[in-house]
């Protein structure tokens, strides 16, 4: 089987908590937390292996809250690689309002990095890609890290016959889609897509546009926008569309984007097609925000709705 390499540079030991109600200038009394490993692609490997599949995953960790962020992962099945960077691991908190219904997340820089650092994180990564594998770097990058980090990455990678899903953000976003840089798979959300594009982008006819423009300019392969509740439109070889997700109750919008890159690589490395892939996809983020917290999908949950999944064609 293909093999699904992850990489966090910033990784977080996230703790979740509930509050009567969030008021300034007071004492919160709060719920026991719950802890849980965190950062972009940790959540992705962690998605994986919550749906029966396996990866590689290479992190930044060290401290206190590395080694228990490490435990926790390895009592998950997962067997976390260091990137030879021994900052300790920053912590981030999720309170949920219970009065309002409203939740509030406070997410620390992380530590800040030299360029020996970077140096170092980039033949970490070289030399754990194998022919055929999807590299799935994930996650906000640490004070010092080039924000381009990962795109400049993307051709070496691609000439060691590794396959980029890239999943950004703000000014890499902005550099990803004027480059060529040899990726696979670019996704983004819809508010990173209107300020890419500088328009508003009313309804999935204009989203898939977008994508298809996106699609000839990045020479990427695959083109996912991700539109909330109304679904991803994938621009791919062959088919322009999207995959709606059932109507569900959402508790937690924490890890669905995370759980949806999960699904749909662990899916490509069954052999299936990029658009069933997606619908995996969008069926792993529906799973990931009817759970409370941090918590990602199931595979029953995510199972039961990938038959409810709807594909259009646009």
């Amino acid at each position: 089987m293909t093999e699904i390499l992850t990489i966090t540079v910033n990784p977080a030991l996230d703790l979740s908590t509930t509050a009567r109600a969030v008021i300034p200038d007071q004492k919160l009394r709060c719920t026991a937390p719950q802890v849980h490993p965190g950062g972009g692609g940790v959540n992705v490997s962690r998605a994986i292996t919550n749906l029966g599949g396996s990866s590689h995953t290479l992190i930044a960790y060290g401290g206190a809250t590395g080694e228990e962020l490490v435990r926790l992962l390895r009592e998950e099945g997962l067997e976390p690689e260091s990137l030879g960077i021994d900052y300790p691991t920053r912590q981030s908190t999720t309170v949920f309002d219970s009065a309002t219904g409203l939740q509030y997340r406070f997410m620390m820089p992380g530590p800040d990095w030299t360029e020996a650092d970077c140096i170092k994180a980039h033949d970490a990564i070289i030399a754990a890609v194998k022919p055929g594998a999807l590299v799935i770097p994930s996650g906000s990058l640490p004070p010092g890290m080039p924000m381009d980090f990962f795109l400049d990455l993307a051709p070496e990678i691609a000439a060691l016959g590794g396959r980029m899903i890239l999943d950004t953000s703000g000014a890499a976003l902005e550099h990803a889609a004027a480059t060529k840089a040899g990726l696979y798979v670019l996704r983004m959300d819809l508010a990173e897509a209107r300020e890419l594009s500088g328009r508003n982008l009313v309804g999935v006819d204009e989203i898939a546009a977008l994508a298809s423009d996106l699609r000839q300019k990045t020479g990427a392969e695959i083109v996912m926008v991700a539109a909330g509740a109304q679904g991803t439109v994938i621009a791919c070889e062959g088919w322009r569309g999207l995959t709606r997700p059932p109507v569900v109750v959402p508790r937690s919008k924490v890890g669905a984007g995370d759980s949806f890159i999960g699904a749909f690589a662990l899916s490509l490395t069954r052999g299936e097609d990029p658009v069933t892939a997606c619908a995996w996809g969008t069926a792993a983020a529906a799973s990931a925000v009817t759970t409370e917290g941090t918590e990602l999908c199931s595979r029953t949950e995510t199972e039961r709705f990938f038959s409810q999944v709807t594909r259009t064609e646009l």
